[in-house]
């Protein structure tokens, strides 16, 4: 009779059927990514060129050497983020890609439980381990271990800028973003949010951080103006490989330019319009306003600029994560159908139908990011004329079920009488 003790007891509600399904496939999901997919790597690399660059700023050797003709990757960080990830070049190359791994997935990690925090979710709830096997799912955190890159560590920092942000901490704020600046300008779009709220005090670190530890790794790093003269027009450059930005895909496929500088503008326009309805009736909803606006930036970012690449889709997971409110843009099917093309973790390549399967394989990204550009604007600007021609602008643009309140559950006595009628 002790042993009925220690038997797992059986879920009596929907919530707990949940979590008794989910946590143990959550977890074995992030164990098999990290401990097996990770751990044993792919033919793209991208550690090997960080942590070479660790060791030679440690050992006091030129950094910025690569071949940019090669399409093997290359090392990008400015020096500010050479000195802040120069710690690693002090143990064995094996060693120090898997603290790296390990950092990064304890990244993520933590990255969804603030995201929960930040949503009025627990622990304890059924979303918990819904969001953490749908994160560890995905090819973007999937690629993000197994390629060993840095993106977990940039998600975190972006969901603390996020959540500082919210919690009135405008100071504080700029830490985390100063830091993900002085690693890659990635994030640097979504200063557009304090800055549309009239915010100046997250601009103190982030610009302070960036400015303070370039000063500091300049005189340490040799031949810190090869970043300048080498890097710089390197990153400004659209490459036709390993690239789902519009421009690359018009590279890779020899599309007109003329047409892709029109996608480019189009969409441009779409996030420009969708971006001043979002100020203009949810600033007051800073939850919705900060997620919603930082997934648009990005999505924005990974779209239209020289660079995009499948497993940044990483940093939308705060405006994914709005689904669970009512006025959510993305409580849509089209939504979702962009959302599996830019994060599933299948692989389209086919033997039968080897030139289509290659092509939806490489455009799936571009096509997800632009679709999903397209839903949100479509919601908000639907909501906006319909808000018009109903003359209720003045209260906002929230279709009026999200505001009705929720209608009292009607009762039945036993006799067949109406209770609370």
């Amino acid at each position: 009779m002790q042993l009925l003790r220690f038997l797992p007891q059986t879920a009596r509600s929907n919530s707990d059927v949940i979590k008794v399904v989910l946590w143990p496939i959550a977890v074995l999901t992030v164990i098999h990514r990290v401990f097996v997919l990770a751990v044993d790597g792919s033919r793209t690399n991208d550690f090997a060129p960080v942590y070479d660059a660790a060791r030679r700023f440690i050992e006091r050797l030129p950094i910025y050497v690569g071949n940019f003709d090669s399409v093997e990757p290359h090392y990008l960080y400015p020096p500010s983020g050479t000195l802040l990830i120069s710690p690693i070049g002090l143990i064995n190359y094996e060693w120090s890609r898997w603290a790296f791994i390990s950092l990064n997935a304890i990244a993520v990690i933590l990255a969804g439980y603030v995201l929960l925090r930040l949503f009025g979710f627990g622990l304890r709830s059924a979303a918990a381990p819904i969001l953490l096997f749908a994160m560890f799912f995905t090819e973007t955190v999937s690629n993000t271990l197994i390629f060993s890159n840095i993106n977990g560590c940039i998600l975190l920092l972006e969901v603390l800028f996020i959540a500082l942000l919210l919690g009135n901490k405008q100071l504080w704020a700029g830490v985390p973003i100063g830091l993900a600046i002085a690693i890659k300008p990635t994030l640097a779009p979504l200063l557009l949010l304090p800055l549309l709220n009239k915010q100046w005090r997250p601009f103190v670190g982030a610009i302070s951080i960036p400015v303070v530890l370039t000063a500091l790794a300049w005189p340490l790093t040799v031949e810190p103006m090869d970043f300048v003269r080498r890097t710089v027009p390197y990153l400004m450059e659209t490459r036709d490989y390993f690239n789902s930005a519009i421009s690359g895909v018009g590279l890779y496929y020899g599309v007109n330019p003329v047409i892709v500088w029109i996608l480019r503008l189009g969409f441009a326009a779409l996030v420009l319009v969708s971006l001043y309805l979002l100020h203009r009736y949810y600033r007051h909803d800073q939850l919705f306003f900060l997620c919603t606006g930082s997934g648009l930036l990005l999505t924005a970012t990974f779209l239209l600029t020289s660079l995009g690449q499948q497993y940044y889709s990483m940093l939308l997971f705060p405006l994914l994560m709005t689904v669970v409110l009512k006025n959510s843009l993305i409580r849509n099917w089209p939504a979702w159908v962009a959302g599996y093309l830019f994060l599933s973790f299948d692989s389209w390549y086919s033997t039968r139908f080897p030139v289509s399967g290659e092509t939806f394989q490489y455009l799936r990204g571009t096509f997800g990011w632009g679709l999903l550009i397209i839903v949100m604007a479509t919601v908000l600007i639907n909501r906006y004329l319909v808000a018009r021609a109903q003359g209720r602008l003045d209260g906002g643009i929230d279709p009026l079920w999200v505001a009705a309140p929720q209608a009292a559950p009607v009762q039945t006595a036993p006799s067949g009488t109406t209770v609370g009628s």
